[in-house]
């Protein structure tokens, strides 16, 4: 249902080191890189990650309320991608854990305060 979701970052190297190594993790490679912007993805016609410098130019800031969740294949992978995007530099939302009976995830902010969640349902 999801091609895509694009997220707004004010230093491009920086941002790309972060998801580079986190969505790493995941087997996620770079899918288009155009210098202003770069999608990860884990193959074609699967959905994607972009990351951008706004095309507008003006300094990137998270949305309030908006979030990008990106699911693991288990509660320890869960685990596993919190603690990797803090090693990374970002900063905790919500440690891992059980939210309701079927749903297990944890909450980072990137490096420009963009919110993810890393989440199990099973």
């Amino acid at each position: 249902m999801i091609g895509y979701c694009t997220i707004g970052v004010n230093d491009m190297d920086r941002a790309t080191a972060f998801y580079d190594s986190l969505l790493g993790e995941l087997g996620a490679k770079t899918m288009f890189d155009m210098g202003r912007i770069k999608g990860y993805g884990v193959g074609p016609g699967q959905p994607m990650l972009a990351i951008c410098i706004p095309y507008d130019e003006e300094p990137q800031v998270p949305g309030n309320g908006n979030m990008v969740a990106i699911p693991a294949a288990s509660q320890e992978q869960v685990d596993q991608l919190h603690a990797r995007a803090l090693e990374l530099g970002g900063t905790d939302e919500g440690a891992p854990g059980t939210r309701v009976a079927t749903f297990y995830g944890g909450y980072v902010r990137d490096l420009d305060g963009n919110k993810l969640c890393f989440f199990n349902m099973g």
